[in-house]
């Protein structure tokens, strides 16, 4: 065994080890395109065009940067909630976002904002578990009962949403919040390219599962 590995070339090594890039590129961008294709038409960007649903998912994000600047992300996905609410689109909002340190809540810093915007507090659920999107639109289904729902993000991150409530079976439709300035979100969108690879990979080769689910929760909408 020791000799075979010792008699591969170094072009051997080359030729598989491009292969294989070869591959994973392939397979990135052929997720991407089969989830930006496939959810195309559940994407709105007018709030007067999209239909209506009693419960929307806001998917989470920090409130403030690392440096302490405003998290652009944040702030337009609060409009986008807030314009929703307010024309009557939606009825309640679930919080889904990261609450795995004490010190670090996306629900609650979203609900605060919310109120600020005029949405009621007993219109707003915090989900402190979504931890990733596939945890935010599992729970929305199976721990909230919610099977025809709203999300809310920025295009690109709901393509991979909606992607998810399809395999799920949910009658999904989002709202696109503003999208963030190239210059400010360039990693992000570097991210969701792989974020949507690997959401292929969850749902048809792992099977992946939301970190927690628990027990059910009743929605008044």
């Amino acid at each position: 065994m020791i000799n075979k590995i010792k008699n591969i070339s170094f072009k051997q090594i080359l030729k598989w080890s491009s292969l294989l890039l070869f591959l994973i590129s392939i397979s990135v961008f052929l997720s991407n395109y089969w989830i930006i294709k496939s959810t195309k038409k559940q994407l709105y960007t007018d709030v007067n065009l999209i239909p209506k649903n009693d419960v929307a998912i806001l998917l989470g994000a920090s409130k403030t940067l690392r440096n302490g600047h405003e998290n652009l992300f944040f702030k337009y996905r609060i409009q986008a909630a807030a314009a929703l609410y307010k024309t009557g689109k939606i009825k309640h909002i679930i919080v889904s976002g990261d609450n795995h340190k004490k010190e670090y809540d996306e629900a609650t810093d979203m609900r605060d904002a919310l109120i600020e915007q005029g949405v009621p507090d007993s219109c707003i659920t915090l989900d402190y578990a979504g931890f990733r999107t596939l945890d935010s639109m599992v729970r929305g289904l199976k721990v909230f009962g919610q099977k025809d729902v709203t999300v809310i993000s920025q295009a690109f991150h709901n393509q991979r949403a909606v992607f998810i409530g399809n395999y799920y079976d949910m009658n999904v439709v989002a709202f696109n919040a503003k999208d963030v300035p190239d210059s400010f979100s360039l990693k992000v969108r570097i991210r969701e390219y792989f974020a949507k690879f690997k959401a292929v990979l969850d749902l048809y080769v792992l099977h992946k599962q939301p970190h927690f689910l628990g027990a059910e929760v009743k929605i008044k909408s």
